[in-house]
């Protein structure tokens, strides 16, 4: 049983339901300008700003058309969080500037003040103000407010209204499980790389890396239809100086990282490459080099049309955000960070395998390694890869079905699992997903929907909509490859 405690403002904004301070009763009316002082203590709850599905709020004061309050909170709180102001704008006033808004037609300007850190004061001003977190995980707050709200909104009347409502929810078991995958030795400028090889477009290909690394290699015909530009190189030794490689020789040199931003791709062409007999055989540790050897001739590549999905987890300047909780359980949050350890030593990573639905309704468990745009890969702690979006209208690029509201449950938007339309084993599986978003025309009618099929048929009925996910109006693609966590 949920205990909602709502603002009602007849006339003005509704916000939906979510947990905002009452003060109606420390008013002191003096005219236009009203004074306003109290202390309380608030649960966080989801942030149903747009774009901030995997955030966390607690609002301090309502937005009332036409009012401005200005004052001083001090605040101090379980997680790190920023102060959120809200100022009233309109939808042509938006120009770039960030904003925040409930449904997309009232918009606000959108102001993220300081660090986020767990206590605070500071001076307001604005048409709405509340604590923010980046994060999923709610937070606890205590906060002191004094100050001024000044103007006359249209009709405000205030009170306080408790309901109760038993919210429908689908508890999965096991929802979210380690997964600890092998990691190779790479090399980019000279420098070393820590990847993983998780599918790749040739069976036979993805069988023989299976056997070397003792973990599977998943088999994604669709990834031989990848865009060139979306794909970086990677270059495997067949013979020359032996080596940490995946075939016994040099270690793999691959064309970018992380850090160029916008030339990575996790997505791999697969190079290989053979010294020539009779020639001084040399550590490659650079694409140039290996260029250059073949321009004059010391080597040969075989351009073997293979697409490999080689996540990077560790690059020269940087690598992948490791959670700061490690312990997985059921209610772990899905934003904040994939992976909960990096073992250079052993050679393997750690991360959270989120459990979905295939199309047949069948388990399905995956990760998340890379997304575009930068905003929901933040989110999700994950690598921003923004060729990624040339995948958009690919074949390379499967559909996968998230849901926005209906039954609560352990998907990324807090509602019921994802459907895919594909599953390992199936020839159209890719680790690649073109994500879409279903939404129950009625919210009260919303029931579990476990296939693909359940979604075309509760579409045709006009039950729910489904429409193609464009955050910041954005091509987005996610990188989330099947695994068995269990291997």
């Amino acid at each position: 049983m949920n205990r909602l405690v709502a603002i009602t403002v007849i006339g003005v904004l509704a916000l939906g339901v979510i947990s905002i301070s009452t003060f109606s009763d420390q008013f002191v009316d003096a005219g236009s300008r009203k004074k306003f002082h109290f202390t309380q203590t608030m649960q966080s709850s989801q942030d149903p700003g747009q774009g901030h599905e995997n955030h966390q709020l607690s609002l301090i004061l309502s937005p009332n058309e036409g009012t401005i309050y200005d004052g001083s909170v001090t605040f101090t709180s379980s997680e790190p969080v920023q102060l959120a102001v809200l100022h009233e704008i309109s939808s042509q006033e938006a120009r770039g500037q960030p904003t925040w808004s409930v449904d997309g037609k009232t918009i606000y300007g959108l102001s993220l003040i300081g660090e986020e850190k767990k206590s605070g004061s500071f001076e307001f001003t604005g048409a709405a103000i509340g604590l923010h977190s980046s994060n999923s995980k709610e937070f606890t707050s205590t906060v002191s407010v004094d100050g001024w709200i000044r103007g006359q909104p249209t009709e405000v009347i205030m009170q306080k209204i408790e309901l109760e409502k038993e919210e429908p929810s689908l508890l999965l078991s096991r929802t979210n499980v380690p997964a600890t995958i092998p990691m190779h030795k790479g090399i980019f400028e000279g420098k070393d790389i820590l990847y993983i090889i998780t599918d790749g477009s040739d069976k036979e290909y993805s069988d023989l890396l299976s056997e070397i690394q003792g973990w599977k290699v998943e088999h994604a015909p669709p990834l031989a239809k990848t865009p060139e530009q979306s794909l970086q190189q990677l270059y495997i030794f067949k013979n020359g100086v032996k080596g940490e490689g995946i075939l016994g020789y040099q270690s793999e040199v691959f064309s970018s990282t992380p850090a160029q931003e916008s030339k990575y791709s996790a997505l791999s062409s697969l190079i290989e490459v053979t010294w020539k007999h009779g020639q001084k055989e040399i550590v490659f540790e650079t694409e140039e080099e290996i260029l250059e050897a073949k321009e004059s001739q010391r080597i040969e590549f075989n351009e073997t049309g293979i697409v490999l999905n080689t996540p990077q987890i560790v690059w020269p300047e940087g690598q992948m955000l490791v959670r700061s909780d490690s312990a997985i359980s059921d209610d772990t949050p899905y934003g904040g960070g994939q992976i909960t350890e990096i073992n250079s030593e052993e050679m393997t990573v750690t991360f959270v395998a989120h459990r979905g639905w295939g199309p047949d309704g069948r388990t399905v468990y995956y990760i998340v390694t890379d997304a575009t745009p930068s905003g929901p890969a933040q989110t999700m702690g994950v690598v921003s890869s923004p060729s990624s979006s040339n995948l958009i209208a690919s074949s390379a690029a499967v559909d996968l079905f998230q849901f926005k509201n209906g039954i609560k449950g352990s998907g990324p938007l807090g509602f019921q699992a994802g459907i895919a339309s594909a599953a390992l084993g199936d020839k159209n599986y890719s680790p690649m997903w073109r994500i879409y978003l279903v939404e129950w025309n009625d919210g009260d009618s919303a029931k579990v929907l476990e296939t693909k099929s359940d979604i075309d048929s509760f579409r045709n009925d006009d039950m729910i909509s489904v429409s193609l996910a464009r955050p910041t109006n954005s091509d987005h693609i996610v990188n989330c490859p099947f695994i068995d966590p269990f291997q």
